[in-house]
């Protein structure tokens, strides 16, 4: 009767993690390149120690055959890869917003390495991904996101297949949003190079024998900084709030 019950646990408890743990992978603020995967699996470990006896009654007997054991831990680590997917993709549209406002002030060839994913990204971009990672952790968005993982065992419970098509049809949306939320946080930017271009057209020709282009380069900068000092808490806010209202998807 003890060894059931500790295998039923053990089995429980392996069974949450892999959901848990899959979803922590690409969390923001957890899943980032820069976070240690001892922190990343101590921290998994204690959520799952933490969840396991709350959604319990919501788990599946344990498997008899091993081939049934694998499928049943694949199905939850794609659930969780799922999950955290939907707000990694979410978090990316800072850093394509950033990608730009960096074209429109000139900074399109300035790249460096961003610590989030370890890939070649703008600085402005790679600014706004770190500040939205901190902007989510100071307005506690990271408790719905651990609460996303809880109720999702109501809306994909545990030892059903994968429902694959909603789940893709559900990523090509949000994909598809990030690029409307992205462009929307660098819509002043587009607007204001499109009316500087637009300025520096009419200039050349009225004067041809100036260089504009070549004087042009530190206004530009000059006014893409002033705009990103006077815009950046409003896009930030923005972000926020589209973020906050995407969670609820997730549950």
């Amino acid at each position: 009767m003890l060894a059931d019950l500790l295998a039923q646990n053990v089995f429980a408890f392996f069974l949450v993690f892999a959901r848990v743990g899959s979803a922590l992978i690409l969390l923001p603020g957890v899943g980032e390149a820069y976070v240690s995967p001892r922190l990343r699996l101590g921290l998994g470990l204690a959520l799952t120690l933490a969840l396991t006896p709350v959604v319990a009654p919501l788990l599946p007997p344990q498997p008899v055959t091993a081939w049934a054991l694998g499928l049943l831990l694949v199905g939850e680590t794609i659930v969780g890869l799922f999950i955290g997917m939907i707000a990694r993709i979410l978090l990316l549209a800072l850093e394509a917003a950033g990608m730009i406002v960096a074209l429109q002030m000139g900074f399109a060839s300035a790249l460096d390495t961003n610590p989030a994913t370890a890939q070649q990204a703008s600085l402005i971009g790679n600014f706004m991904m770190a500040l939205g990672v901190v902007l989510i952790f100071a307005s506690n968005l990271h408790l719905p996101m651990i609460r996303a993982i809880v109720d999702s065992y109501t809306l994909f419970p545990a030892g059903r297949p994968p429902m694959i098509t909603d789940m893709a049809s559900m990523i090509l949306d949000t994909v598809a949003d990030a690029f409307q939320l992205a462009v929307e946080l660098s819509a002043p930017f587009i607007l204001l190079g499109l009316l500087f271009s637009l300025a520096l057209g009419l200039l050349a020709r009225l004067m041809p024998q100036l260089q504009v282009f070549f004087i042009a380069l530190p206004i530009q900068i000059l006014l893409g900084f002033v705009l990103l000092m006077v815009g950046l808490a409003v896009a930030m806010g923005w972000f926020l709030e589209r973020f906050a209202g995407a969670l609820p998807l997730l549950r």
